[in-house]
């Protein structure tokens, strides 16, 4: 990082560029003309519209533009969580993508619905390519005819250079979000953008300090204008990419890109973009070694992604063996196909502490017995994934989206736009939520219940219905004595990787999701762990909402986030919580949900604990685990940034599958993260 590339990010993080934008005018979402014209047309001419509102900015220092000036549109619902097919989009340019959709528009003239779309296509395609223009007259005027030189020729045509692929890769991206879309990826990085790299430093155009330059000031930009991108908090906006792993040919995929993306996102320390790094056996340990160094930064990545359990679990679930060699992320873990897939990864969590607490209530109140309170568990969850799949069925209205369409893999070859049956798959994804919570209370009640009778059916029934008031000692035996997910302790791990079993037989047992897909069952929670236990003011809790529950765990406390050990219990270490986790049957829970661990931040201390650190990474692969999150933190700076938010504005925090500001977070966010374990190693 040198003095300009410091400005760029000083000046990003204060959003001083906000001072230019403008709203845009509510006429346009009104306009007659807009609301006149057929689906795509009707959001390719909005597009073109927001387009022809922006104005080119080009501030001091940068050699790699495109920032906001108009202020969001509504969001319309179209493609999201999903990447486009980069490599592609890359290669063939916007122009070689118009010539595709106007032969289509030849070939299938008499397809109302294919020429109505091409013609929507084309439309976003010219309305990227004059705001292209604008930049680069913008870039004259300034006095950059290098500038204006690259955008001449890029998003229009192949780049020639890795600069031109970073430049082109920002603008292409960043019109996706002016389309009317959200959340979007930003695919395997360093495998396409490493034929550009790679031809640049062998032909001595470009070294790798220059290379890492221009790379510092693409991050940067990322984080310009995440204030505009819709999530459920800020920093929730799906700028993840991934790195390494297998090629499509079954090829070790680690590069040199793979290692300056690391080194680059160190320096860079900004929530965005969200880094993953997918691991196998053979993974060295100096780029273990190296992604330790990152996460010790605080940024909360990268996740990491075991190859070797992920790649057969795409395959087990129909996808081709290319592109499950092929997968990414989509917004925070969920695991996608680049540029060929609308799979919408998380349409809902099972709540499995709701699944048990009511399982636990009825069937202590019928005097049943624990197999029966185990049937009225798996019926629950059953009913939970059926409900939410048969909403989706009902009430789901997917908008086209023709200038995402553009950058996806076949759409403008079969004249479909992506959610009109324009890609290969279209499968959903269900996540499984607070498995420790729920796998904790069926234990608890099976020990102090049914197995040495130490707690009273009625007694525990009246804990729970009082929320613990006058029984603290019956909570305190469900806390501390109960046996828990985490420990590896068969007696609370087998209910847990029970409950994802009848997970995954729910969802199995849909053969079609109303889209022609599949449904997969993840082991995630995102936004969930809030949500589940929220009770809103003045109105009755939400389904499938868990009132306090037989862990010990009093009603309105949060549920653990993804695959972790219930908030606040006693566990070994995180070696135990490896173990616990790696006897899941990942191979039936393909959507992805990290096994997250807290580390604090003394165990990053010198090159011993890093190596730590990476041995734990290459334990989380040996134990066939399916995903990783480990973040660096220390609970005594979160707590005094609670109280003075104005000396800590650059502090980041993973929230769930992303990372973001702590001082901007709503508070029972800051609460959870400040509860979770921590572990030394």
């Amino acid at each position: 990082m040198n003095a300009r590339l410091e400005k760029l990010k000083q000046r990003a993080r204060k959003r001083t560029h906000k001072k230019f934008r403008h709203d845009i005018p509510k006429s346009l979402v009104e306009d007659a003309e807009i609301k006149s014209l057929a689906g795509p047309l009707q959001l390719s001419r909005c597009m073109k519209r927001v387009l022809e509102m922006e104005k080119p900015l080009i501030l001091p220092d940068e050699r790699i533009v495109f920032t906001r000036t108009a202020k969001p549109l509504p969001y319309c619902a179209g493609a999201g969580n999903i990447c486009g097919d980069w490599p592609m989009a890359l290669d063939q340019g916007l122009l070689k993508r118009r010539e595709v959709a106007l032969a289509t528009r030849q070939r299938m003239k008499d397809d109302k619905e294919a020429v109505e779309f091409s013609n929507a296509a084309i439309e976003t395609i010219d309305a990227v390519l004059d705001l292209a223009k604008r930049y680069a007259k913008e870039a004259r005027k300034k006095g950059k005819g290098k500038l204006a030189k690259i955008l001449d020729w890029v998003p229009a045509h192949q780049p020639r250079n890795f600069h031109e692929a970073l430049q082109s890769l920002k603008f292409l991206h960043g019109c996706i979000w002016l389309s009317g879309s959200m959340h979007v990826g930003l695919g395997r990085f360093d495998q396409y953008m490493w034929p550009y790299y790679k031809e640049d430093i062998d032909s001595g155009k470009l070294n790798k300090k220059k290379a890492e330059e221009l790379m510092a000031e693409f991050f940067i930009s990322l984080n310009k204008d995440t204030d505009l991108y819709p999530g459920v908090q800020i920093g929730d906006n799906g700028q993840s990419m991934m790195l390494g792993g297998m090629t499509r040919d079954g090829q070790d995929g680690v590069n040199d890109l793979t290692w300056m993306v690391i080194r680059v996102s160190q320096a860079v320390n900004m929530i965005d973009p969200k880094v993953n790094l997918r691991v196998n056996k053979n993974t060295s340990l100096e780029l273990l070694k190296e992604a330790a160094k990152l996460t010790r930064c605080g940024l909360g990545f990268p996740q990491y992604a075991n190859d070797e359990v992920e790649i057969p679990a795409l395959a087990a679930h129909g996808y081709d063996i290319e592109d499950a060699r092929d997968y990414t992320v989509a917004a925070c873990w969920e695991f996608i196909i680049p540029g060929r897939a609308m799979d919408v990864p998380n349409i809902a969590a099972c709540s499995f502490p709701s699944a048990a607490d009511k399982a636990i209530r009825a069937g202590l109140k019928e005097h049943e017995s624990f197999d029966q309170i185990m049937e009225r568990t798996r019926v629950n969850i059953k009913n939970q994934v059926d409900n939410y799949v048969d909403g989706m069925k009902k009430n789901s209205k997917w908008s086209p989206s023709p200038y995402y369409s553009v950058l996806l893999n076949g759409c403008l070859e079969k004249g479909r736009d992506v959610n009109r049956g324009g890609v290969k798959y279209y499968n959903y994804g269900i996540h499984g939520a607070g498995a420790a919570n729920g796998a904790d209370a069926l234990a608890a009640v099976r020990k102090f219940v049914f197995e040495d009778k130490s707690i009273k059916a009625d007694d525990l029934l009246e804990a729970l219905e009082s929320n613990y008031e006058n029984d603290g000692v019956i909570r305190k035996k469900l806390h501390e004595q109960g046996p828990k997910v985490g420990n590896n302790d068969d007696t609370a791990d087998k209910l847990m990787t029970q409950l994802f079993d009848w997970f995954s037989d729910a969802c199995e047992a849909i053969k079609d999701n109303g889209r022609g897909g599949i449904v997969r069952p993840g082991t995630g929670t995102a936004m969930y762990y809030v949500w589940l236990v929220r009770k809103p003011e003045g109105a009755p809790p939400p389904e499938p909402y868990v009132a306090a529950s037989a862990d010990g765990r009093k009603e309105g406390e949060f549920i653990s986030s993804s695959l972790a050990p219930s908030p606040g219990i006693k566990v070994r270490g995180p070696i135990s919580v490896l173990q616990s986790f790696s006897k899941i049957d990942y191979h039936r829970v393909c959507n992805g949900g990290p096994i997250t661990m807290e580390l604090s931040d003394t165990v990053f201390r010198n090159e011993e604990s890093l190596e730590k650190v990476a041995m734990l990474i290459r334990t989380f692969v040996q134990l066939g685990c399916q995903q990783l999150q480990l973040n660096a933190l220390n609970v005594e700076t979160l707590k005094d940034a609670k109280k003075h938010p104005e000396k800590y504005k650059n502090l980041v925090v993973r929230v769930w599958g992303w990372s973001g500001y702590f001082v901007e977070l709503d508070q029972e966010y800051q609460d959870h993260i400040i509860t979770r374990n921590m572990y030394a190693i």
